[in-house]
Parts: C-alpha cells; sequence; structure tokens
C-alpha cells in the first residue's frame, strides 16, 4: 500500500499570498485545496506579517503537510519590496519550522521550469498547465497567487528525491546549519 504524502506550496506575497496543498500517492498528484491570502486590508507590515504567521499555521493545523515547498523572492530593482517579500517568506518559514515540517525553496524560474518546461512562463501559462496536470475541469480562484502556490506544491513533487541545488532545511538547527551568517 502506498502512502500519502501533504506538501503545502506558498507563493509568499505581502498584498496577496497564495497557497496550494496537493495529496500525492505515488506519483499520483491531486489537489486538496488552494487558498489567497488578501492583505491590503491590513494597516501596516507588522500586522501583515503576523496575518502570514496565523494564517500559515492554521493551514498546518488543517491539513497536516509532511511537507512545505515555497518560493524564493525574486531579485528585483526595488529594495524595499524585496525586503517585505523576504520578511513575508521568512515568517512562512517560521510557521512551519515551528511545526517541525521540513520546508524547502524554490526560485520563480525554477518553479515555472518544473510546470512548463518555460523558465520564463506567464502566471497563465502556469496555471493552465496545472489545470492540465491536476486534471481540474475549471481552475478555481480568479487570482494567480493561488496557483502560483500550487505550482511551487507541484514543483517540490516533482523535484522529490532528485539532488537539487535549492535550499531545504528540516527544522533550526538545519536552517542555522546552512545559514550560519544569518544568525548570531
Amino acid at each position: 500500500m502506498q502512502t500519502e504524502k501533504i506538501i503545502l506550496g506558498i507563493d509568499p506575497g505581502t498584498t496577496v499570498m497564495g497557497f496550494g496543498i496537493i495529496s500525492v500517492i505515488g506519483e499520483k498528484m491531486s489537489m486538496i485545496s488552494i487558498h489567497e491570502l488578501l492583505l491590503k486590508k491590513y494597516p501596516n507590515h507588522e500586522t501583515k506579517l503576523k496575518v502570514i504567521f496565523d494564517r500559515t499555521l492554521a493551514l498546518i493545523d488543517e491539513f497536516h503537510p509532511d511537507e512545505v515547498a515555497l518560493e524564493a523572492p525574486f531579485f528585483g530593482k526595488n529594495v524595499q519590496s524585496m525586503l517585505k517579500l523576504g520578511r513575508a517568506q521568512g515568517v512562512a518559514m517560521a510557521a512551519s519550522l515551528y511545526r517541525d515540517i521540513p520546508i524547502c525553496e524554490y526560485s520563480p524560474k525554477k518553479v515555472k521550469m518544473a510546470i512548463t518546461g518555460n523558465g520564463n512562463a506567464s502566471k497563465v501559462q502556469v496555471a493552465g498547465m496545472l489545470k492540465n496536470l491536476l486534471q481540474l475541469k475549471e481552475f478555481p480562484t480568479k487570482y494567480l497567487d493561488a496557483s502560483d502556490g500550487l505550482a511551487v506544491a507541484v514543483c517540490h513533487h516533482f523535484n522529490s528525491g532528485k539532488q537539487i541545488n535549492e535550499k531545504s532545511y528540516s527544522g533550526w538547527e538545519s536552517y542555522i546549519r546552512q545559514n550560519p551568517g544569518r544568525v548570531k
């Protein structure tokens, strides 16, 4: 009998944060859930970070993922946006590590390449391919950030058991070991 693996994929954001949850039994994937956390309504960045942490914990407690995969922030020209995005990713990572769930992060290009075969694919192309891969009749969201979270989960499944250059952590100790300059 094959065991089920649950993967929570997260596309961090401070305006909209996307989450996708898949079940994998053998090589068969199915979508369990897709969510978006709309953060525009919160008054400040600190409140948004608390909401991200709380919502990530709630999803973990509800769906009990075996692994969490996150999209790593891409490098842009706006340093303030990068800082905020990095904080959102860090908070989601912290929530996962708080529940002792292994995490792995993937670059946006790696995710797009895993899903579509094209590292420069558009969000619409990624969503369309996910619809086919997961055999969905309709894609259940109007926002593409949720499909990006789902794409990260599928990318992680495709890369499970393979030697990859992306970062992965099994808990706080492995995070500290792999990032000695970040922790003092």
